[in-house]
């Protein structure tokens, strides 16, 4: 899928993360890859003014979900199995952009690496590697 394709499926699939007005948008996607944005606002701040830890982390599952249906196409049963997520440094509050690439996709998992940036730092603030389960033609 095109990033133009992904991003519409995408709000219409899931349009309380990418509808109109909401906090994600597909920045690239190829073969394999993704880069998702997510516009973190106060609804993603935790006190003292970081990103929350469940906004990085619904962020590094959309960026999988996103660089494994660039590779497959649309497959909306395709479902997070497993998810480890390490936090290495606080993100500014702002723009968070997540890189994912596949690691593996096979006929029925897809492993996925995903890197976390606050937009504008070469920093990693956070790193997460996930498994998706992809469903068997006619499931």
């Amino acid at each position: 899928m095109t990033t133009d394709q992904l991003q519409a499926y995408l709000v219409g699939e899931f349009p309380q993360a990418f509808g109109p007005g909401q906090a994600h948008r597909i920045e690239a996607a190829g073969e394999g890859a993704a880069l998702v944005r997510l516009e973190a606002a106060d609804q993603h701040l935790r006190p003292c003014g970081t990103v929350s830890g469940p906004a990085l982390m619904g962020l590094a599952d959309i960026a999988a979900y996103a660089a494994i249906l660039a590779a497959i196409g649309e497959v909306p049963l395709a479902v997070t199995t497993n998810f480890s997520i390490n936090f290495l440094r606080k993100p500014t509050p702002g723009a968070i952009l997540a890189e994912a690439r596949l690691l593996k996709l096979g006929k029925r998992l897809a492993v996925c690496e995903v890197d976390l940036r606050s937009e504008g730092d070469d920093e990693l603030c956070a790193h997460a590697v996930t498994t998706y389960s992809i469903p068997t033609t006619g499931a």
